[in-house]
């Protein structure tokens, strides 16, 4: 377990920078408040658990390695995100229309953890980097896994938090949906940029 500090650290770095992830976290909770966004929260949570374990057990590389796998997955993705950034920016102030306005869900940010390219590149790196227990691989993967729940499970909250304080210092609509637009366009933005690094 000598190689934890360094793992924690890079895992910190990598859950905690500004991605589709994080930056819709954020969004979700400046759009819609924390409560509402929970479930979303989870869903995420629930979705980089399943991603460490696609990247793990190697399924990434072999769909990748199909002809015509990854323009497929980045359309979809693409997709999707455009329509949650649609969502995020189009999301009423939360003094307007509370009780009607339907944050996203679990499933939401479950696919969304499933599709986003900047987590299956930062778990890949960080499952292929790094040992934490030598010559069992089954308690290595775990090991890992389990440190990075509460990694990205600490990191996801802070952004929730984060974005969920801006709604509580800009309560006038106009402002309000400058900031849900600033959002959606940085989620585009990381989009972009998850994609061509990958």
């Amino acid at each position: 377990m000598e190689s934890l500090p360094g793992f924690l650290l890079a895992g910190v770095a990598l859950a905690g920078s500004p991605g589709p992830n994080t930056l819709s976290l954020a969004a979700a909770g400046a759009a819609f408040g924390a409560r509402k966004a929970v479930g979303y929260l989870i869903g995420l949570g629930v979705g980089m658990i399943c991603v460490m374990a696609i990247t793990a057990s190697g399924l990434v590389g072999l769909l990748l390695a199909v002809p015509g796998a990854t323009p497929a997955v980045t359309i979809v993705a693409a997709l999707y995100f455009v329509w949650l950034a649609w969502r995020i920016a189009s999301a009423p102030p939360l003094t307007d229309q509370a009780t009607k306005r339907q944050a996203p869900s679990f499933v939401g940010g479950f696919g969304l953890s499933l599709i986003n390219p900047k987590g299956y590149a930062a778990m890949a790196a960080l499952f292929s980097s790094f040992v934490l227990v030598r010559e069992h691989v089954a308690i290595d993967v775990a090991t890992k896994i389990g440190v990075l729940t509460l990694v990205i499970t600490a990191v996801n909250v802070l952004w929730l938090l984060a974005g969920a304080m801006l709604t509580r210092f800009f309560r006038d609509p106009r402002t309000n949906r400058i900031i849900n637009v600033v959002f959606a366009a940085l989620l585009l933005g990381s989009l972009v940029l998850a994609v061509t690094a990958a």
